[in-house]
């Protein structure tokens, strides 16, 4: 295939990149002629670079060089280009200048495609006389490494196009996802669920940025905590983003944006790029803060106590604790002095105090989800003694194997952090599969690959259980009454049915478009 790819940026050459190798020639322009010449260099450069490190080979990068050539002029006619990749900046009338003008250059056999992360591919479709030939073709950067591309129909989008477009990204190597033409599309829209959840935590005062990175990383098993993740993109196009997506969804609740992004942007504080983000960098930026000692008695005696439906969690703290030597009490009340830990699951430690009458002086919340590291994190009340609240860290750090938890410490809060953090991925998530933005099927493999989650949410969800993973939902939102934690109705009817989040079901088109194939029929 022969494909003109216009602006030779970083998104630009990474894609010239991908398509050379993948053995179709390139042909590579920008309005700037030396932004040409610098991205030839550049592929040439990290070709060269892969043959040094035995990715491939001398003749196979001497073959995908000859492949990409440079053109002068980007409206030059081209009779034989099959396919153009708009990679020019986020702004509609630049793009839809670029597209006029390829359209009068190029036959209608030439399908286009825009390379848009945040704009929407109808309305740049609109500007043409055919709209029909536009679709969104969604690259990450790097795009030779980031092996994920977003297929977006525009609504006038030819039928043929997108199947296309899949089957040329497929057979270059990386997965193609279908998704609907919405604010984000699917991957910048699944990664709200995390960073507007870290953010409202942090407007609740639950812990600072480090300790929230702390507890995503070890608990949640991210490679990077939110605010970190914040920081590499950047706080301008952080807030961007969630911005344009909370207002494209009509101010969606569980999208909603915190002020704290704002004020930061208008403080040049953007994260590595200007030195300080959330946190500082650079050589003459101090140490990233230390977590605090462990001070307490570790063998001050325990009380698990929890309500009946928390049972399960109880029993496998007490397990926990009792194995690694703790001195945990029977029965079921704590007597005089004995700290009592609450597993807590979408509800606060203070409501566990006032219901069952436990002494709030020395009585903590624990989360009980399982830990992706050697972590564990105590809820405290306001109304906490200093001395139990070092005591009961200091018990929560014991471990069988003699090798001690890092615990942290966070102020109390419905779920605590990470069950909040999980609550909205997974919540989020749904969302687009219940609107069918994207099909279940290609959420959980595009937002793994593309935001590199341990594992997809809605498979997230499912190690969790549907039915506690509705739990939780419900919990949240009854006890903090705030809509952004609504159980959506795809966790809600999953959890009732018994079907697994990653199930896409059965639709109603599955029967009426060929109803003699129907369960049950003859």
């Amino acid at each position: 295939m022969r494909i003109r790819i216009v602006g030779a940026g970083a998104m630009g050459r990474g894609i010239a990149q991908w398509a050379a190798v993948a053995g179709h020639t390139v042909e590579l322009c920008d309005v700037r002629t030396e932004a040409v010449t610098e991205a030839a260099h550049f592929v040439r450069s990290m070709l060269e670079r892969a043959v040094q490190k035995g990715r491939m080979t001398a003749d196979g990068a001497t073959s995908a060089v000859a492949r990409l050539v440079p053109l002068e002029d980007p409206w030059a006619a081209g009779p034989e280009v099959e396919l153009v990749i708009e990679a020019v900046r986020e702004d509609l009338a630049t793009k839809a200048e670029v597209f006029g003008r390829l359209e009068r250059a190029l036959p209608g056999s030439a399908v286009f495609a825009t390379n848009t992360s945040s704009l929407s591919v109808t309305r740049i479709a609109a500007t043409l006389k055919d709209p029909a030939r536009l679709a969104g073709l969604h690259f990450f950067n790097p795009v030779p490494l980031m092996r994920i591309v977003e297929v977006v129909p525009g609504a006038a989008t030819r039928p043929d196009i997108p199947p296309l477009l899949t089957e040329l990204v497929e057979s270059c190597g990386h997965r193609a996802v279908t998704v609907a033409d919405t604010p984000g599309f699917l991957i910048n829209h699944a990664g709200r669920g995390l960073v507007t959840e870290a953010l409202a935590l942090l407007e609740e005062n639950v812990s600072d940025p480090a300790g929230i990175d702390r507890i995503a990383r070890d608990v949640l098993g991210l490679r990077m905590g939110p605010f970190e993740l914040m920081d590499l993109t950047g706080l301008d196009v952080t807030a961007a983003v969630i911005d344009s997506i909370w207002e494209g969804f009509r101010h969606e609740d569980r999208l909603r944006p915190s002020y704290l992004t704002p004020n930061r942007v208008t403080a040049g504080l953007l994260g590595r790029k200007t030195g300080r983000g959330w946190f500082a960098y650079g050589s003459e930026a101090p140490a990233p803060a230390v977590e605090a000692p462990v001070t307490g008695d570790a063998d001050r005696p325990v009380h698990v106590f929890a309500a009946a439906h928390e049972d399960r969690d109880a029993a496998a703290l007490r397990e926990a604790l009792s194995g690694a030597g703790a001195t945990v009490e029977p029965g079921p009340r704590p007597s005089a002095g004995a700290l009592v830990l609450v597993p807590v699951w979408g509800t606060t430690v203070a409501s566990a105090v006032a219901a069952h009458r436990l002494p709030a002086g020395r009585t903590f919340g624990v989360d009980p989800l399982p830990a992706a590291g050697r972590r564990r994190v105590l809820a405290v009340t306001p109304a906490a003694e200093p001395a139990a609240a070092r005591d009961a860290r200091a018990v929560l750090a014991r471990a069988a194997d003699g090798e001690p938890f890092a615990v942290s410490v966070v102020r109390d809060t419905a779920g605590t952090v990470a069950q909040r953090l999980l609550a909205s991925i997974v919540s989020v998530s749904a969302s687009i599969a219940e609107r069918a933005l994207a099909a279940p099927a290609d959420i959980d493999p595009a937002v793994t690959t593309g935001l590199g989650y341990p594992v997809g949410p809605l498979a997230w969800g499912d190690r969790i259980g549907a039915a506690r993973m509705l739990e939780l939902h419900r919990a949240l939102y009854a006890t903090t009454g705030d809509p952004r934690h609504r159980p959506t109705r795809w966790v809600t009817e999953r959890a009732g049915l018994g079907l697994a989040l990653t199930d896409p079901g059965t639709s109603p088109e599955q029967y009426l478009a060929n109803e003699e194939d129907a369960p049950g029929t003859v």
